[in-house]
C-alpha cells in the first residue's frame, strides 16, 4: 500500500501538475486568475485545455464534463468525448480552450423560478479556474458556473464566487485603512463536517419510503435506540470501517482533505470531517464527498443516507459549517490573539459578524430551511430555529467590557489537573463549547451548526459572505475620513456591539426559557421552511444581494419560487408514497393478520363461550379498531393531497402542505407505527427499525 502522500490528489489537475505541464508564462497567468481573480485570456485557456486533455487521456479518460450545481440541490453533468474526426475516417483526441471555457446544457429543464420559459432552452456553463479539474470514472470533470442565455444566474456556485470577491474587496479596504497595506486578497474558508447514516442495501431495497423520499415514513421504534449513548465515538464495526477506509482513499485521490471519522449519536450514524479550505473549493469538495459516499457504499452492499431525518425517534443528520476569514499574508482575521482587549482589528471584524448575524438572522435561518431540516431544527439534536451567537465566557466578557466601558483582563487558560501522576496535565481552552448554539465562536472561526446534512453549503456561505461584506462596507465609510482612527475604531466597535448584543446568547438554546427570552429580544423564530421563506424577498434582503451584485431582484424572486415549489413537491411525493404503502402493503398485511386472529378466536369460540379472557380477542379488538382509524386516515390524506390542486401560488401551497398535509401524514404514521407494534413480524411488509439500524 502506498503512503497517502504519494497518491493524494493523483486524480486532480492540481498546482503540481500545472507546473509540470504548462509553460511558465501560462502557469503564471493561470495562477494570477486563481489567486487574484484576474481575467483569463482565451490563448491561455487553449494551452491549459490541451494540457488537461493530455493528462486526462494518459489516465484513461475518453470524455469530459462541465460539472455544475443547478437549483435542484444536486450536481449535474453532460459528458462529451474528446474525439474529433480527422477527415479519413479516423479520429484524434482534441479539447480546445473554447470547449474548456463554455458548455451548453439545456437550461429550460432545470429549475428557473419562471426566469426561463420551457421553449427557451439555451443555457451556458463556464469554467471556474479557481476550483481544480479532476478525474472520475474515466471522465475529466471541470467545475463550472451555470447561467441562462440571457445571463440570469441558475446555479449555487456563481453567487458564492461573487460573494467571495465582494467580501475580499470590502475587507481589503478596511485592512488597508488600518495600515495593512500588504493585504490585497481576503478569502473565506470553510470546513464542513458531514453526518450520514449507513444501512444494509437489502433492507433499503425493501423500503419504498427510503427509495422515493430518503426517509422512513412509517416505522416503530426498536426496543433500543440511542439512549445508552454507546454508539457515539464507539468502536467502529468492521464493515463500516472497511467502507470508511475506501471512502478516505477515494476522497484523498480527489484531493479532498478528509481528516476525521467516527460514529455519531444515533445507531448506524457516522461523521466525516475535512480540513478547511477556501469556501469555493470546500463547496465543490463537499458535493463531491456526498457523491463519493453514496457510490462507495454501493461497493460494500450498503446505502448512504444523507436525509436530515431518515429515522424518527433517533437523531437526524446535520452539517457543521466552520467559517473563517484569512488574508493573503496568512493572517486569520477571527483570531483574537493573546490580548484580544488590545486587538482592535479582531474586535472590528467580530463586530461586523455580530451585526451581520443580528440584522440578517432571517437569512441565516432561511438558508438552512428545507423539508428535511424542518424535522431537526428545534429538536434536542440540532440547534433551534432561533438564530443566536455563542461567544464563550472569555470573549463574552470582552464584549461586555467594551459595551460597559470597564477594564478587561484576558483570562489565561487554566491547566487540566488529571490527578493521576502518569497522565500529563495540559492547557485547557479559554471556554467550553456550546453544542446548542446555531452560530458558535470556536477559537478562530464560527461554527454554523444549523445546516442540514444534504444541503449545498454554497447557500449559507454566500449569504454569510455578503452580509459581512455589507457591514464592512459601512464600517469603511464611517472610518475612512476619521482624524483619529483609533478613537473612531473604539467608538464604532462599542456602538455596534451595544446595538446588536441581543443576538449574543451563551446559555442553553434548548430551554423553554430561551424561547421566551428570544421573543422578548425580538429575535425571529421561524419553525418551518414556508414560514421562513416568506421573508426571503423582504426589502432589506433583496437590497442586500442586489446592491452588492450577488443576485438580482428577479433572481431572488426566482429562488424564492423554486424553494417553495420544491418544498411542496417533496411533501407531495412523501404523501403519495405514504398512501401507496398504506393502501397496497400495510392495510392488506394487517387485514391478513386480523383474519388469522379472527379465525383463531372462532376456533376457540367453538369450544368455549368465555371469549374475553383470550389474548387473541383483546389483540383482535385493538388491531381492528386501529385498522379502521388507519383506513379512515388514509382516505383523509388522499383527499388532502387532491385538494392541493386548488392552490395557485407557491407560498400558499407550501403552507398548505406544511399545515394540513404534513399533519395528516403524522397522524397516519402514528396509527401505522402503533399497528406495527401489534402485528406479527411475519405479516408486516417492511424491515423494522431494529433490523435496519442494527443490521450492518
Amino acid at each position: 500500500m502506498k503512503n497517502v502522500s504519494e497518491y493524494f490528489g493523483v486524480n486532480v489537475f492540481n498546482d503540481r501538475k500545472m507546473q509540470e505541464r504548462l509553460p511558465k508564462a501560462t502557469y503564471k497567468a493561470l495562477k494570477k486568475t486563481i489567486q487574484s481573480g484576474e481575467p483569463l485570456d482565451l490563448s491561455v485557456a487553449n494551452v491549459v485545455a490541451n494540457a488537461m486533455k493530455d493528462w486526462a487521456v494518459e489516465n484513461g479518460c475518453t470524455h469530459y464534463t462541465h460539472w455544475f450545481q443547478p437549483m435542484t440541490g444536486v450536481t449535474a453533468e453532460k459528458h462529451d468525448s474528446f474525439i474529433s474526426p480527422n477527415g479519413d475516417g479516423e479520429v484524434i483526441m482534441e479539447f480546445s480552450g473554447k470547449e474548456l471555457i463554455k458548455g451548453e446544457p439545456d437550461a429550460s429543464s432545470f429549475p428557473s423560478g419562471g426566469i426561463r420559459a420551457t421553449f427557451e432552452a439555451r443555457g451556458y456553463t463556464t469554467w471556474d479556474p479557481t476550483s481544480p479539474a479532476f478525474i472520475r470514472d474515466k471522465t475529466l470533470y471541470i467545475p463550472t458556473a451555470f447561467c441562462s442565455y440571457t445571463g440570469e444566474v441558475l446555479d449555487k456556485k456563481t453567487p458564492l464566487l461573487r460573494s467571495m470577491e465582494k467580501l475580499s474587496f470590502e475587507a481589503v479596504r478596511v485592512l488597508n485603512l488600518l495600515g495593512k497595506t500588504d493585504v490585497h486578497r481576503v478569502t473565506t474558508t470553510v470546513g464542513p463536517e458531514q453526518e450520514y447514516f449507513l444501512i444494509d442495501k437489502e433492507m433499503y431495497d425493501k423500503r419504498p419510503d427510503l427509495i422515493y423520499t430518503g426517509r422512513t415514513l412509517f416505522g416503530a421504534m426498536a426496543p433500543k435506540g440511542q439512549e445508552l449513548d454507546d454508539h457515539y465515538f464507539g468502536s467502529i464495526k468492521s464493515r463500516v470501517s472497511a467502507y470508511m477506509h475506501d471512502l478516505d482513499e477515494e476522497l484523498w485521490k480527489l484531493g479532498v482533505y478528509a481528516k476525521t471519522k467516527h460514529n455519531e449519536v444515533a445507531p448506524s450514524q457516522h461523521e466525516l470531517a475535512p480540513i478547511f479550505t477556501t469556501s469555493n473549493i470546500a463547496t465543490d469538495h463537499n458535493e463531491l464527498c456526498m457523491e463519493v459516499m453514496k457510490k462507495t457504499a454501493e461497493k460494500h452492499g450498503l446505502v448512504c443516507l444523507l436525509h436530515e431525518k431518515p429515522f424518527a425517534g433517533v437523531n437526524g443528520s446535520g452539517k457543521h459549517n466552520n467559517w473563517s476569514i484569512s488574508t493573503n499574508t496568512g493572517e486569520n482575521l477571527l483570531n483574537p490573539g493573546k490580548t484580544p482587549e488590545d486587538n482592535l482589528q479582531f474586535q472590528l471584524f467580530l463586530a461586523a459578524v455580530v451585526k451581520a448575524v443580528d440584522e440578517y438572522q432571517d437569512l441565516l435561518r432561511i438558508t438552512v430551511a428545507s423539508a428535511g431540516n424542518d424535522h431537526r431544527l428545534g429538536a434536542n439534536e440540532a440547534p433551534p430555529a432561533i438564530i443566536s451567537m455563542y461567544l464563550g465566557d472569555d470573549l463574552g466578557a470582552l464584549v461586555e467590557s467594551i459595551i460597559e466601558g470597564k477594564d478587561y483582563k484576558s483570562h489565561k487558560a487554566a491547566r487540566m489537573q488529571t490527578g493521576v501522576e502518569a497522565l500529563p496535565d495540559f492547557k485547557k481552552d479559554n471556554s467550553d463549547r456550546n453544542r446548542t448554539s446555531p452560530f458558535a465562536f470556536t477559537g478562530n472561526k464560527f461554527e454554523f451548526r444549523a445546516l442540514g446534512s444534504s444541503l449545498n453549503i454554497a447557500c449559507p456561505n454566500y449569504m454569510l459572505n455578503t452580509m459581512v461584506a455589507q457591514e464592512l462596507s459601512g464600517f469603511y465609510r464611517e472610518l475612512k475620513d476619521s482624524d483619529d482612527l483609533e478613537s473612531s475604531l473604539k467608538a464604532l466597535i462599542k456602538k455596534t456591539l451595544t446595538e446588536h448584543k441581543r443576538i449574543i446568547f451563551n446559555g442553553d438554546n434548548y430551554s423553554a426559557e430561551w424561547v421566551e427570552e428570544a421573543e422578548r429580544r425580538g429575535l425571529c423564530n421561524y419553525k418551518s421552511l414556508p414560514e421562513a421563506m416568506e421573508h426571503y424577498i423582504d426589502k432589506k434582503n433583496v437590497e442586500l444581494f442586489a446592491l452588492n451584485g450577488i443576485v438580482t431582484e428577479e433572481e431572488m424572486h426566482a429562488r424564492y419560487e423554486i424553494e417553495l415549489e420544491q418544498y411542496a413537491k417533496l411533501l407531495n411525493i412523501e404523501a403519495l408514497t405514504m398512501l401507496d404503502m398504506a393502501k397496497k402493503d400495510i392495510a392488506p398485511a394487517v387485514m391478513a393478520f386480523v383474519k388469522e386472529l379472527a379465525e383463531t378466536v372462532a376456533l376457540k369460540q367453538s369450544v368455549s363461550s368465555t371469549l374475553s379472557n383470550y389474548a387473541e380477542v383483546r389483540l383482535l379488538e385493538s388491531l381492528s379498531g386501529k385498522l379502521e382509524q388507519f383506513v379512515k386516515a388514509t382516505g383523509e390524506l388522499e383527499l388532502a393531497v387532491k385538494a392541493a390542486a386548488d392552490y395557485e401560488d407557491n407560498l400558499s401551497l407550501a403552507k398548505y402542505y406544511r399545515e394540513t398535509v404534513f399533519e395528516l401524514m403524522n397522524n397516519l404514521r402514528s396509527l401505522g407505527d402503533s399497528m406495527e407494534k401489534e402485528t406479527s413480524a411475519q405479516y408486516w411488509p417492511y424491515p423494522s427499525y431494529g433490523k435496519i439500524l442494527f443490521g450492518v
